[in-house]
């Protein structure tokens, strides 16, 4: 089955499905082992990998080539965070055409302005994209894609910024008309009141996603309850990854010896296997001739 059909069947399932934030092929493996159908590519932990910040320091084609190495690597679905659609809706043309040659499912597109500024610093002070102009991007989108299952996810930032719960509907019941096939409603406060508000006013008439970063201590049964098609738990990987590195970063220099933390992290040998390694052992013995580590004297 094609990714971009598993994903939207993920959207459309009926129940809450979850997708685990990735940010390398590495941590996409990762994800797909642990039993996630499906992975978010976040803007926010690509960056961070790349050492940049998350305000489009990393150009689109940067986050492409990493996004192209986590598709090769498993065979579950990605959804993109793409920002803005990294420019107009030109870019945002292109920029599907290029994610489909790629088998990657599907792109979250938000309406702020390029180049953005991460949600959760100074959110009010971002300015937003005109309802127009975004529902421009959203056609464009639908209007190019060439998979019929391609998925794209319209994002809106009107709580962030604090515009309130009238505009986040308005600008909803927008990009649902445009074509988007789900809306991603974020929300920073710490509980999910705003979230649960939106649902109740929305009733159910597309698939929608959420983001609980800040109201991570709702119960799960509560977005299901309300019919939340999506649940992306957005940068936990690359943020569990920061902390045992830290971690072993300063145990090593401050022992000057690897003995205490040896046994603490991942053998080698695990990293092989994530990386796939035996497949190109038995592919060596298929195509490699058997005299190949002979020298051409000894032939």
């Amino acid at each position: 089955m094609k990714k971009s059909t598993q994903l939207q069947r993920l959207l459309r399932s009926g129940n809450t499905e979850f997708l685990m934030e990735s940010h390398n092929g590495l941590s996409a493996r990762i994800a797909e082992e642990a039993g996630f159908a499906g992975v978010w590519a976040s803007g926010l932990s690509m960056s961070a990998a790349l050492g940049v910040r998350d305000s489009n320091e990393a150009s689109w084609t940067q986050v492409l080539e990493v996004v192209e190495f986590m598709s090769d690597a498993i065979k579950i679905p990605i959804l993109l965070d793409a920002d803005t659609g990294y420019g107009n809706f030109n870019n945002v043309r292109r920029l599907v055409h290029k994610l489909e040659q790629r088998g990657v499912a599907g792109m979250c597109i938000e309406d702020k302005l390029f180049p953005k500024t991460n949600s959760f610093i100074n959110g009010e002070q971002q300015p937003l994209a005109e309802v127009d102009e975004f529902v421009g991007k959203i056609k464009a989108a639908k209007d190019s894609q060439e998979d019929g299952d391609f998925v794209v996810v319209a994002r809106t930032e009107a709580l962030i910024a604090g515009w309130g719960m009238e505009e986040t509907l308005r600008r909803a019941e927008a990009y649902h008309a445009a074509g988007a096939d789900a809306l991603l409603i974020h929300s920073k406060i710490s509980t999910a009141d705003e979230v649960l508000e939106f649902m109740h006013r929305w009733r159910d008439t597309c698939p929608v996603v959420i983001v609980p970063t800040m109201y991570y201590a709702t119960p799960t049964s509560v977005f299901e309850e309300v019919g939340i098609s999506v649940v992306i738990w957005a940068n936990h990987m690359m943020r569990s990854c920061i902390t045992a590195m830290q971690r072993s970063a300063a145990q090593i220099y401050r022992e000057r010896s690897l003995v205490n933390v040896e046994q603490q992290i991942a053998a080698v040998q695990e990293v092989f296997r994530l990386q796939n390694a035996g497949e190109l052992s038995m592919a060596e013995k298929i195509y490699l001739p058997q005299s190949a580590s002979l020298s051409p004297t000894q032939m």
